[in-house]
This record gives C-alpha cells, sequence and structure tokens, in this order.
C-alpha cells in the first residue's frame, strides 16, 4: 500500500512510475494501474510469505529490457526480506543505474534470522546512493544493523489517504457497547499471545466491551480457543482476513484501537484508526510513539497487566474523543503528496550523484568482511561480464522504447 500511494502522488507530480513485481495469485506479466501506473508482474515461484524464490542472474536479460524499455532513470527498492529488492539493486548498479532503498522494518541483534538479514543487508546496502526510513528508529536501527553512515539515511514516514478514512460514528454497533477494534496480522510479532491474555481480563471487568478482530495467521487458533474456553462468543467477533478497501467498514464502528505489536517501526495502523475517530491504545515499542500525539495515544509496556491498564483508561478516555476532530488532526499531519516531495527532494539529489566504477563499487564491498566481500566481489564481477555480454547479444538500440500511454499534466522535474 505504501508503494502504491507513493506511486499515485509521484505520477501526479509528473513523473512516470513503473512497479516489479512477482506474481500474485497466477497474475502474470504487464497491468496498468488507476491513473497510468504500470505493474510487471514477474513469472518467479513464490516459495513463502509472498517471498520470491532467489534467482541469483536469471532474472537480469529480463530486468535490464524492463529499464530500457521503459527508459528508468532511478530503481527504488523497498523491504530487507526481498529477495527481488536485493537482486534488482545489484543488478541497478551493474548498469550503472542509480539506486535508492527504503525500510520499512525493525531488526536485532542475537537471533539467527536477524544476523543472517542483517548481513544481507550490510552488503546491498554498501553500494546504494541513498537510503529513506519510515521513522527515526527504523533509522537509528538501520545505521546499525547495517553500519553505514546516518548521512546516507533521511526518514520520511509514511501517511494515509484521509479521503477514504472519514468517520461514521452512526455505525459504532452494537450500540450499548464500547467497541475495542484490532486489526492486524495474527502473527506473534504482533502481540496475538497478549491479546489471548487480555480479552478474558477485560471481559471480566468491564461489561460492556466488545472486541472486533480482523486478520489471519497462526494464531488465530489461539483466538479461538480462548473464546471457547472463556465462553466469549458473544463478547468478541473474529472477520478473517480483511480487504484493504473493507478496512474503514470495520474501524468505524469502533470507539478504540488496540495495538499490541512487540515491534513496530511504524505501524500505518494506527494512524487509520485515528482518522476513522478511534481512540488508539498501543504498546510502546519501536517507531509507535513517533507515530501520534499523546493527546490520541495511550502508551503500554508489551506485558498483559500494562495492557489491560491502557486500554481500560483508554476506554474511559474514548468517550470524551470527537470523531471529527481527530480526523481533521490526521489530514493536517499526513499527507501522500508531503511524502511524495520529499521522496522527490531525495530522488532529485540521487540523480545528481555520479555514478561509481566497478573498482570503487568493489572497493565498498570490500568492507563488509572476509569471506563475504569475497563472494559479494565475485556476484559483483559476474554480473558485469553478463551485462557486457546482454549488451553485445542485446544492443540497447535494438530494445524497443515502450511509448508512455498515460496523460501527465506536467513534464518530469528529475533533470
Amino acid at each position: 500500500m505504501h508503494i502504491w500511494c507513493l506511486s499515485q502522488c509521484l505520477i501526479q507530480q509528473g513523473h512516470k512510475v513503473v512497479v516489479v513485481t512477482h506474481q500474485y495469485d497466477g497474475r502474470q506479466g504487464i497491468r496498468y494501474m488507476t491513473n497510468g501506473l504500470k505493474v510487471y508482474y514477474l513469472p518467479v515461484a513464490v516459495c513463502h510469505d509472498e517471498i520470491m524464490v532467489p534467482t541469483l542472474c536469471a532474472f537480469f536479460p529480463l530486468f535490464r529490457n524492463i529499464l530500457l524499455r521503459e527508459r528508468i532513470s532511478i530503481v527504488h527498492g523497498h523491504q530487507s526480506v526481498s529477495p527481488l529488492t536485493h537482486e534488482c539493486i545489484f543488478y541497478a548498479r551493474a548498469m550503472g543505474y542509480h539506486v535508492c532503498y527504503t525500510d520499512h522494518s525493525l531488526f536485532g541483534f542475537s537471533d539467527i534470522a536477524s544476523i543472517n538479514i542483517n548481513k544481507i543487508i550490510q552488503t546491498t546496502l554498501s553500494d546504494v546512493d541513498h537510503i529513506i526510513c519510515v521513522s527515526n528508529t527504523c533509522r537509528e536501527n538501520l545505521v546499525l544493523r547495517a553500519r553505514i553512515h546516518p548521512s546516507f539515511v533521511s526518514t520520511i514516514p509514511n501517511a494515509v489517504d484521509t479521503t477514504r478514512l472519514l468517520p461514521n460514528p452512526s455505525r459504532r454497533y452494537p450500540c450499548s457497547t464500547i467497541n475495542v477494534v484490532v486489526l492486524s496480522r495474527l502473527v506473534h510479532r504482533k502481540g496475538i499471545d497478549l491479546l489471548v491474555q487480555l480479552i478474558p481480563l477485560i471481559c471480566a471487568q468491564i461489561s460492556n466491551v466488545h472486541f472486533i478482530i480482523g486478520g489471519d495467521g497462526p494464531k488465530l487458533l489461539s483466538l479461538e480457543e480462548m473464546r471457547e474456553r472463556g465462553q466469549l462468543h458473544d463478547r468478541m467477533e473474529l472477520l478473517g482476513a480483511i480487504p484493504h478497501n473493507k478496512v474503514r467498514d470495520v474501524l468505524v464502528r469502533g470507539h478504540v484501537f488496540l495495538n499490541c505489536s512487540l515491534t513496530e517501526s511504524f505501524c500505518i495502523a494506527l494512524l487509520e484508526a485515528a482518522s476513522c475517530g478511534l481512540f488508539v491504545v498501543s504498546t510502546k515499542v519501536g517507531g509507535v510513539p513517533e507515530v501520534l500525539p499523546p493527546s490520541m495515544i495511550k502508551f503500554a509496556e508489551p506485558n498483559c497487566q500494562s495492557l489491560c491498564q491502557a486500554l481500560i483508561e483508554g476506554i474511559a478516555l474514548s468517550r470524551r474523543v470527537d470523531p471529527w476532530e481527530f480526523h481533521d488532526r490526521i489530514q493536517t499531519m499526513y499527507n501522500w503528496l508531503e511524502v511524495a516531495r520529499r521522496t522527490e527532494i531525495v530522488y532529485n539529489n540521487v540523480y545528481l550523484t555520479r555514478r561509481p566504477s566497478l573498482s570503487i563499487r568493489l572497493l565498498r564491498y570490500s568492507t563488509i568482511g572476509t569471506f563475504s566481500s569475497f563472494c559479494t566481489c565475485l556476484l559483483v564481477t559476474l554480473l558485469h561480464l553478463l551485462w557486457c555480454c546482454t549488451a553485445i547479444l542485446f544492443p540497447t538500440d535494438d530494445v524497443e522504447v515502450c511509448p508512455d500511454l498515460m496523460i501527465r499534466g506536467t513534464q518530469s522535474r528529475l533533470r
């Protein structure tokens, strides 16, 4: 959703945006979305949790063809756990393109998964022009994990489309209850184990609280078992997976939005809830304290007792909330056009930087560790040779340039 909204705003400002991603539900090939956004759905397999199978060099000729056909100036990668992002960054740098990267996640330093991801991200970000993080906490975390200088990293927060998230207090049914909404992936990282402990405690203390829970994941079974044990069928709803275009319909039913995450880089769901007029109760983790002012949110430590107390206080505070006032404040604080404007500044600065030679790139990779630098330099050299061979077999002049079918009101300011 972040990429979609940002792309729409950049297109409105006169830029051409092309999205490259893997196949979704069998969707392959080229699709044109609303307002001229063009999406390439690549015919690559997905192995787990919408993560594609790494291809190393297999995707390189196709990606080169896309960049040449679309006359791309800057390649912008997202997400540190995406093999497609890392591969495309390596491909783009091999061909001499400017590269930008946005990070949305927080990772630790001690568990096996984080150690591996940190090494991969350190390797990839050794040779990019600029990095964007969605919060200051995310920026500090990435600087430490990737061992990069802070001057190469900017903070540009997410935003929401408030025109699609309008309050509607009349939809708050059952009418005699205080509705607590939870919209989240039902996984451990989102604090669902805390939620399982919390709901029976709150239901025992407040007789008119009703929980509305949307989302799907492996922890759904834990919630169902808790509902059965406590006989709470009339006190909570499990809605399952909620399409994004139906999120507002669920949020407007609530008085309080509850977030139990154990780690969070930004949490755009808090903005969506506040825009719909809900008071927010959240764990004080990661970048969450940067999202909303204290008058719109009640913080808790990531444990059951603290969450229970914060939710009880949040329910009392929600009775004095003016939904439209919350909506107007979010509309003032967060705007995708402002995000696009700040991103455009980064793009313009990136576009003016010098493109490094192969020797400089190899020198940059030599700082990431003895074995890692050897493997990375070998891969970069092979990609450079592959690029040379591909340019000979399929000359740039023979690649047909794709015409721009969208109508743009202004010319691109990337010069």
